[in-house]
């Protein structure tokens, strides 16, 4: 039996959402309503504060949708050939990135500045965005909600009302992904709240779960 691309599949992309919620509860709760993954809510909150002069806040958001900007780049950059030509799998070497910058954001105290929070998770789940959009033959969005939700209606319309059986699989697909998403987003809050700072050691920990993803498909390739 061929094994799937370990990033297509659902069990990865499970993960990567609901790391993704977690973070943006996580940064909207302890850095000052800035959102780690969401950048149309940090232009948005953004453009408030400039309209209402409050031109520090706006700033506040400003870097992180820099650092996302940045990240994606750098994404795309680790899918070309030069990265393959000096690295043997420069995705999982992004993907222990992303874990080492979340363990670290774990120990920066409450008290210093809010940039030195939201912007290098803000760069994670760029990388995480540009390099993670498919579920098979699917596509997602790991660090939002709105166009997995929109995809979910369209298949689930497709699937009952046009009768159509293949989008009735994809609309529990799709449900999963919301899901994930919002409960990651559910547990962000409470263990932010609990927790702190040093909650983001439990999104490091769902996308080490991913990275070891990886290596259980590779000893599943190689059995005969």
């Amino acid at each position: 039996m061929e094994v799937p691309k370990t990033s297509t599949t659902l069990r990865f992309a499970l993960l990567l959402t609901a790391a993704g919620g977690f973070l943006d509860a996580y940064t909207y709760i302890s850095r000052g309503g800035v959102f780690a993954n969401a950048q149309t809510g940090n232009v948005i909150l953004m453009a408030i504060d400039l309209s209402e002069r409050h031109f520090h806040a706006a700033r506040a958001h400003l870097w992180p949708i820099l650092a996302f900007i940045v990240g994606v780049a750098f994404a795309h950059l680790l899918k070309g050939e030069l990265a393959h030509s000096v690295f043997d799998h420069p995705i999982r070497i992004a993907m222990v990135a992303q874990i080492v910058v979340l363990v670290a954001v774990a120990f920066v105290p409450a008290n210093v500045p809010n940039a030195l929070v939201t912007v290098p998770i803000a760069f994670v789940a760029a990388m995480q965005f540009g390099l993670f959009r498919t579920i098979g033959s699917l596509s997602y969005i790991a660090v939002a909600t709105t166009g997995n939700l929109m995809r979910f209606t369209e298949s689930a319309y497709a699937g009952f009302i046009e009768k159509v059986p293949e989008s009735r699989q994809h609309t529990r697909v799709y449900a999963a992904i919301v899901s994930s998403f919002a409960g990651g987003a559910v547990l962000g809050a409470f263990a932010t709240r609990y927790f702190g700072g040093s909650a983001a050691w439990i999104p490091a920990a769902l996308l080490t779960v991913a990275l070891i993803l990886f290596y259980v498909d590779d000893v599943r390739r190689r059995r005969p």
